[in-house]
């Protein structure tokens, strides 16, 4: 698979929660941090995000916006409106006014990731996702927005598990959207694979994670000297090559352990490591503790 595959496989994302979120009038709301990764879809009207230290954001009609680590904010009808600090529910939400018709209608939630890697490849995804309406209207992202607005205005049969399939859709067409993080935000594996000369380097290791790369060897690959491979793929990146590769093999270690269905000696062989002795000793090294002990403490 491609690494945005992999990545995905491994994060094995699903929408957790999703509820209807409304306002009519002058409203405002203020949410702490949480880890869980959130997302809004304007389904009509529009309203204002706001981050500490930043412009406020307009979100409108048909726009998308994924969080992978959901910082402070607040969410109010415009900006400069007082916002009142509340807690997340699972319920559907309404502000401002509660009667009449509502001026702003959204889906909002979050989703699930893979417990034992979602740090480390959550790391990889950029600070936010903000598709526009204006740039997924002729796209299947926007035809998933305009789908998923049906479903939330139908009282079908099945409504809730299509509604949570068209979120797991979404989510992954939002990821690999080239479109995405026009903005500046964008970084880690998704910036790196709009770079074409990264991109073979990192197509590369996750093609044959066994093989015994090096930064020379993935600089022939990417068709770069060796400084300046080095040098692009830790700007773009976040890390060098070669502590990408050995992150990506961890990763695919602790989802083996977790999963309990291969031995240590097969791990080891299947990215790279010449015995389960050199995998355990870099395992605990790495993450502070041997494989079995990792094993033992992800089945709880």
């Amino acid at each position: 698979m491609d690494p945005l595959s992999d990545m995905i496989t491994l994060l094995r994302p699903r929408a957790a929660v999703s509820k209807p979120i409304s306002g009519r009038g002058s409203w405002g709301v203020r949410y702490e941090a949480h880890d869980a990764p959130g997302f809004t879809i304007v389904l009509a009207g529009q309203a204002w995000l706001s981050f500490v230290g930043e412009e406020p954001l307009r979100l409108a009609q048909g726009d998308f916006l994924l969080l992978p680590t959901t910082p402070a904010f607040s969410l109010s009808s415009e900006p400069g409106v007082r916002c009142d600090p509340v807690a997340p529910r699972a319920e559907a939400v309404r502000h401002g006014e509660q009667d009449g018709e509502p001026d702003f209608i959204a889906l909002g939630g979050s989703f699930a990731f893979e417990r034992v890697n979602a740090p480390l490849l959550l790391s990889l995804l950029p600070e936010r996702i903000h598709v526009p309406a204006a740039d997924g209207k002729a796209t299947r992202f926007g035809r998933l927005i305009a789908m998923l607005a049906e479903e939330c205005a139908s009282d079908d049969p099945g409504k809730d598990l299509m509604l949570r399939r068209m979120l797991d859709a979404l989510l992954i067409e939002a990821l690999r959207s080239h479109d995405v993080g026009e903005d500046g935000v964008f970084a880690g594996l998704l910036n790196g694979l709009r770079d074409p000369a990264l991109a073979r380097a990192l197509q590369a290791i996750h093609a044959d994670v066994r093989a015994g790369w090096t930064v020379a060897g993935l600089a022939v690959v990417a068709g770069m000297s060796r400084s300046a491979f080095s040098a692009r793929f830790g700007e773009i990146m976040g890390c060098a090559p070669i502590e990408y590769l050995a992150r990506w093999r961890m990763a695919i270690a602790k989802e083996a352990l977790a999963q309990g269905t291969k031995s240590l000696d097969r791990i080891a062989d299947e990215i790279g490591y010449e015995s389960a002795s050199a995998f355990s000793t870099a395992f605990r090294k790495r993450l502070g503790c041997p494989p079995g002990r990792f094993a033992r403490e992800a089945a709880l």
